[in-house]
C-alpha cells in the first residue's frame, strides 16, 4: 500500500500510538501535525486524514469543509472525545467517510476503518477508470453505427458514378487522353469502393496511432464484433449520484435498456411492465425496523431479478426478496458479469 495518512491531533501520546499502528499494519506512511493550519499546509499527497474535532486553532468540522473543497480531496475520518450522534451526522453530511470516538477502543477499531477507507478509495479509482472506458466504448459504438450509415449513403452514388465511367470508356469517340483520365478516375472510384466496403463491414471501431497524441480509425484492424444485445430493461433505484451513473453505464454496456427510478414507489409502478428484466437498488440491514429494500416489495412470481447493493450484511435484503446481493464496494468487471449471468 502506498497510502499517506495524516494524523491531525494535539494529543502527542495518542498520535504516537496511531502512527505506529498505521506503519506496523502496512497502511502506508504516516505524518502528524497538531493544528488545522499545519494540516492544510501538509495535505499534498495525503490519501487519508484522521482529524480530531478539537484543535488549538479550529474545529474538525470547520477544517473538514475546507479539506473537502479541494480538488481530489483525501478521505477524512473524524475523531472526537466529546462526540454525539448529531456531531457524527454533521461530519458525514460534510463529507467525512467515517467517525471514531476517542476512547479505549479507538486503536482496536482503527485498522478496520482504515482498510474500509482504503478499499473505498481503490473502488472509486476503479469506477473512474471503468467510466472512462465505458464512455470511450459508447462513443466508438456510435461511430460504428455512423459508419454503417455512411456505407449505405455513399455506396449508391458511387456505383452510379462507376457505371457512368464504364459507359464513357465504351464510347467509340473517346480520345486516348480522355480514356487515360477516365481510367484514373475509375481506379480512384474502386479505391473509394474498397474503403466504403470496409466501413460497411465494421461492427466495432478500433483506433491506431496516427501522430503523437492523435489516433485515427483503423480500417484494417479486426476486433470483436459488438453484439446487438437486448437483455431487457433494467430499473435502477440508487440515490448516490456517482454510483448510479456507473451502475447505469455498466448495465447499458452489458446490453440492457436502463431507466432510473427516484423512489421505491416509482420503482413499484414500473416493474409491472413486461420488458423489465432486472431491478438494481441500494439495500439495507433493516436496522431499527427499516425496510431492507427501502420499501420496495418484489412480487413472489416476478419475471424480473432483484439485485441489492449492500454495505455490510445482506441477509435482510435477501429475506426481503433480493435474488442477488452485491457487496459494496464492488468490482465493475465482476458486477457486469454477475448481471448478465443473473438474467441468462
Amino acid at each position: 500500500m502506498n497510502n499517506l495518512v495524516l494524523v491531525v491531533d494535539d494529543d502527542a501520546t495518542l498520535a504516537r500510538h496511531v502512527l505506529h499502528l498505521v506503519r506496523s499494519r502496512g497502511f502506508g506512511e504516516a505524518r502528524h501535525v497538531t493544528t488545522g493550519r499545519e494540516a492544510l499546509e501538509t495535505l499534498d499527497g495525503v490519501d487519508i486524514v484522521l482529524l480530531d474535532q478539537q484543535l488549538p486553532d479550529t474545529t474538525g468540522l470547520d477544517l473538514l469543509e475546507t479539506i473537502r473543497a479541494r480538488a481530489n480531496p483525501p478521505s477524512v475520518v473524524l475523531v472526537t472525545a466529546h462526540g454525539n450522534e448529531s456531531l457524527a451526522a454533521d461530519a458525514l453530511r460534510l463529507g467525512a467517510v467515517d467517525y471514531l470516538a476517542k476512547d479505549q477502543a479507538l486503536l482496536d477499531r482503527l485498522p478496520e476503518v482504515l482498510e474500509r477507507v482504503r478499499r473505498g478509495r481503490e473502488l472509486r479509482k476503479a469506477l473512474v477508470a471503468a467510466e472512462r472506458d465505458l464512455v470511450r466504448a459508447e462513443r466508438l459504438a456510435a461511430m460504428g453505427e455512423m459508419m454503417v450509415a455512411l456505407h449505405h449513403g455513399i455506396n449508391n452514388p458511387l456505383m452510379a458514378a462507376s457505371t457512368e465511367i464504364e459507359l464513357l470508356l465504351a464510347e467509340s469517340g473517346t480520345s486516348e487522353q480522355q480514356r487515360e483520365s477516365l481510367e484514373n478516375v475509375q481506379i480512384s472510384l474502386r479505391r473509394i469502393g474498397d474503403i466504403v466496403k470496409q466501413i460497411g463491414d465494421l461492427r466495432s471501431v478500433q483506433t491506431k496511432p496516427y501522430l503523437p497524441g492523435i489516433r485515427m480509425v483503423d480500417l484494417d484492424g479486426g476486433g470483436a464484433e459488438i453484439p446487438a444485445l437486448h437483455r431487457g430493461t433494467a430499473l435502477v433505484q440508487v440515490t448516490e449520484e456517482d454510483m448510479a451513473r456507473i451502475v447505469m453505464m455498466l448495465l447499458r454496456h452489458a446490453g440492457f435498456a436502463v431507466e432510473r427510478c427516484d423512489s421505491a414507489s416509482a420503482l413499484q409502478g414500473r416493474v409491472v411492465r413486461r420488458d423489465v428484466a432486472l431491478v438494481v437498488m441500494l439495500g439495507g440491514t433493516a436496522a431499527g425496523g427499516a425496510h431492507a429494500l427501502g420499501g420496495f416489495d418484489p412480487s413472489p412470481d416476478r419475471p424480473y431479478r432483484v439485485v441489492a447493493l449492500v454495505a455490510g450484511d445482506g441477509q435482510a435484503a435477501s429475506r426481503a426478496g433480493a435474488d442477488r446481493i452485491v457487496a459494496l464496494p464492488f468490482d465493475p468487471g465482476d458486477f457486469t458479469a454477475d448481471m448478465i449471468e443473473l438474467v441468462s
